[in-house]
């Protein structure tokens, strides 16, 4: 998105004479400072294994910043004075800070970590909530181009970035452009630094904020929900357990925090340039919160606004929180389809829970989860999967047995999907309640690298990084019943089996199974730690089969193919980002890559920046809009195809409005001449719309900015039955940057 209004110059200056980096203002650093841009590592990738940290609960690095100057010490848990976080009144800050983390490096390299996701690491509000809750955990901003200074300086965190690339640790930063803070304790508001004459903001050496214009602050107030002359905010109060339409999701507030108008090109503007300030700063990735809440036409636009920004994509993944079963599965599944922003897999994390909990489910339905999310989710290896994190119980309260517990762990390091470890999973964490999950983990526990749960996760991540299987590839289920599931991952000839039974004290005989690997006999990748044994692989009238085996009680079986693949033949296994425009970065991961190769989106040739036998760094074309086969070719040998969403241009949101009175289950959509509306397939036409104000409905959605095209209405029932308006098909053009709303329509009959 370009510019536009107020936030037309929300560019970045420093003191000294500045240079422009991809359309920021940053200064040459100093001697004495510190160089706050960089490039990232990369995007995360399914060979990564993520692990989340609440930082102020993880690890105190730095006394020092624990009552940081200016800030109330009633914030901060230190009831016995000592100048250290208690671990007692979950409520404040405990003291966990960017040092901390740089501290644990060796801790995390060690478990095989290869990505963290911290708390979003910008300024939240300054204060205790009803005299109770402080902000620690990051979700209600205050001013996103400042740190906050209970985690650091902008210099200890661009020091932690380097410390983590130095370690080969990727860094995914989480970030809130749903809401701001507690309306009803005047914290909807957002604050920025001061500008210099030319509208850019002003900062140190160091990237911090100084009091440019004398005033005695070095912050100025930018909007307020109790004063919102610029509509930053919807104005639709808290929403109610009972509201649950996606009018209610998206526009009124979640948990009375003050919920902008993502529909309101100021708003959008500015969002987009607050993290694009947060991806010059070296960031990998981000962790989008409260997906659920937010409006898909403009989360399309911010990540594309995002990844366009110097053109490299960056991996994001989001919050949509669903239950398992829940009607909102089918909006759920295809939220990474329509903006190109990933899951967190809450149906991974419900059926997990259920089978290796509370037992509620058994093991087959388990492997059913796999089989039909493989199916449903378009790129279900990108997709963050999870036992336990921040907003929920810890999974060790659940299932305190320890045989179970690290047959769940197993399991979610050799399924399909992403990896992300909650901090402090390893070491046994264990309480009720969300809330009570955030404990302090210098205080609650040990950094132990010997516990069984540490070791699982050390030698199946080092698996996920060797054999393409578990990153790349596709899931069966071998044999499953209430207790037992034996699942295999496959990329072409690369095999990981896993086998697992989740009674702890039942043994269980699995018969044998046909199966693809070449006789002989495959020892258990973990050696042994969770009681697994060796698999041996006979022949039988030319049928392949593993010898029929006995399961002790919580025995986790892993075996591993991995042969050397043809080097002649390209493979494509993943690909980030998968929606993009013209001119952005694209990497492609497989194998048989390297040489010389060359690229195509559909029949349309990209140009191939750089390339090993494991990626290809390529530069989208200028390909028709809509989803194109990615191919890679080497000399006669062609690889399979890998979906991309090649997007019109920069986009903008055009608001729909049409007046149509419906029967009972039917809907109102919109398609039209452009693939952003379906190409006039009804099939692939946009979302249904909201109604709050029925007959009136409404629906942002995100076109190329500039465009004319032609659409109409539509209604659906709820047998999929399709009624098109009648007349001429209506035109209209997409604004040049921002939103704007159409007239309100008449249904044309």
């Amino acid at each position: 998105m370009r510019l536009r209004n107020f936030a037309k110059n929300a560019a970045i200056t420093m003191l000294s004479a500045s240079v422009l980096v991809s359309g920021l203002w940053f200064s040459p650093s100093p001697a004495a400072a510190v160089e706050t841009t960089a490039a990232n590592l990369g995007p995360v990738t399914p060979k990564d294994t993520i692990y989340q940290i609440i930082t102020d609960r993880f690890f105190d690095g730095d006394t020092s910043n624990n009552i940081p100057a200016g800030t109330n010490s009633a914030l901060f848990d230190d009831s016995n004075g000592d100048g250290r976080g208690d671990g007692n009144d979950l409520n404040k800050y405990q003291g966990g800070d960017w040092q901390g983390i740089i501290q644990k490096i060796p801790y995390l390299k060690n478990m095989g970590i290869t990505a963290v996701w911290i708390s979003a690491p910008y300024e939240n509000r300054e204060n205790l909530v009803n005299g109770i809750y402080a902000a620690y955990h990051g979700y209600h901003a205050r001013n996103y181009f400042k740190t906050n200074p209970h985690y650091g300086q902008m210099q200890d965190f661009i020091a932690l970035r380097d410390a983590l690339h130095e370690n080969g640790i990727k860094l995914v930063i989480d970030f809130v452009s749903n809401h701001s803070g507690p309306r009803t304790n005047g914290d909807g508001v957002l604050y920025e630094p001061d500008r210099d004459g030319n509208g850019h903001f002003v900062f140190d050496g160091y990237g911090n904020p100084v009091d440019f214009n004398g005033d005695g602050k070095t912050e100025n107030l930018v909007a307020d929900i109790n004063n919102d002359a610029n509509g930053f905010f919807h104005h639709e109060g808290n929403r109610a357990d009972s509201q649950t339409s996606k009018f209610d999701y998206r526009h009124r507030e979640l948990a009375e925090l003050a919920d902008f108008s993502q529909e309101n090109g100021l708003v959008i503007d500015y969002l987009e340039e607050a993290a694009k300030f947060w991806k010059s700063k070296g960031i990998d990735g981000f962790r989008h919160d409260a997906t659920l809440h937010m409006n898909p036409a403009f989360v399309k636009g911010f990540k594309d606004a995002v990844d366009s920004d110097g053109g490299n994509p960056v991996t994001h993944f989001g919050e949509f929180f669903i239950g398992r079963p829940d009607a909102k599965y089918e909006e759920y599944r295809t939220f990474p389809d329509r903006t190109g922003v990933n899951n967190l897999d809450f149906e991974y994390y419900n059926a997990n829970r259920q089978a290796f909990g509370d037992f509620s489910n058994t093991m087959q339905d388990f492997g059913n989860m796999l089989l039909y999310t493989s199916s449903d989710y378009a790129y279900e290896n990108q997709a963050i999967t999870f036992i336990d994190n921040h907003d929920v119980t810890r999974f060790r309260y659940i299932q305190p047995n320890d045989k179970p517990f690290h047959a769940s762990l197993a399991v979610l390091m050799t399924s399909r999907g992403t990896p992300n470890i909650y901090y402090g999973t390893e070491q046994y964490m264990s309480a009720n309640g969300s809330d009570a999950g955030r404990k302090f983990m210098q205080t609650d526990a040990a950094f132990n690298e010997n516990t069984t749960a540490y070791q699982v996760i050390q030698k199946l991540s080092a698996l996920r990084k060797s054999n393409d299987a578990v990153a790349y590839g596709t899931t069966d289920i071998l044999y499953s019943t209430n207790d037992v599931l034996v699942f295999k991952r496959q990329f072409y000839d690369k095999q990981v089996i896993v086998a697992v039974n989740r009674q702890p004290d039942i043994a269980a005989t699995v018969p044998a199974l046909n199966t693809t690997l070449p006789a002989g006999t495959y020892t258990d990748e973990l050696g042994g730690l969770l009681f697994g044994e060796n698999a041996v692989v006979t022949t039988s009238s030319g049928q392949n089969r593993i010898n029929s085996f006995t399961l002790s009680g919580g025995e986790v079986s892993v075996w591993s193919y991995n042969p050397t693949m043809d080097s002649t033949q390209p493979r494509i296994g993943d690909v980030v980002s998968t929606m993009g425009r013209a001119g952005n970065e694209v990497y492609i991961y497989g194998t048989g890559l390297s040489g010389s190769v060359s690229v195509k989106f559909g029949s349309t040739p990209a140009t191939v920046v750089s390339n090993t036998d494991s990626m290809i760094k390529a530069i989208v074309p200028n390909a028709p809009a809509g989803v194109q086969l990615i191919t890679v070719t080497k000399g006669t040998k062609v690889s399979n195809t890998f979906a991309y969403t090649v997007l019109g241009g920069d986009q903008v949101q055009v608001i729909f409005h049409v007046n149509k009175s419906t029967s009972l289950g039917q809907n109102v959509y919109v398609v039209g001449s452009i693939p952003e509306l379906g190409s006039w397939d009804p099939a692939k036409a946009s979302e249904s719309f909201m109604n709050p104000n029925y007959p009136n409905w409404f629906l942002p959605v995100s076109v190329p900015a500039g465009t004319t095209f032609e659409f109409k209405f539509i209604v659906k029932d709820s047998a999929g039955n399709v009624t098109w308006e009648s007349g001429s098909n209506r035109v209209f053009t997409a604004p040049a940057d921002g939103s704007t709303d159409t007239p309100v329509y008449t249904w044309q009959n």
